[in-house]
């Protein structure tokens, strides 16, 4: 179920990320999706590293920064692809 979880919480901070972010990139919902997996990933795993955030559940400070993770990798994404 946690696995679930984190694709549901990629999906909302990729949406988010990509509703935050100007302008416009060429990366559709999947793109956003992905991106917004992987921000949830590195989001989280960053917050737990310095000792904000924990280790499972979903909460508000998980969507922050898995938002905050997501916003960052389209930002990367963005500059690579142009």
């Amino acid at each position: 179920m946690s696995i679930i979880s984190w694709i549901i919480l990629g999906l909302l901070a990729g949406i988010l990320a990509k509703w935050i972010m100007p302008g416009k990139d060429g990366g559709g919902f999947i793109m956003t999706t992905l991106l917004g997996i992987a921000g949830a990933v590195v989001g989280g795993w960053v917050s737990t590293l310095i000792g904000i955030g924990t280790t499972g559940g979903l909460s508000i400070g998980s969507i922050v920064m898995a938002t905050v993770g997501a916003l960052i990798l389209l930002f990367i994404y963005n500059k690579v692809a142009k």
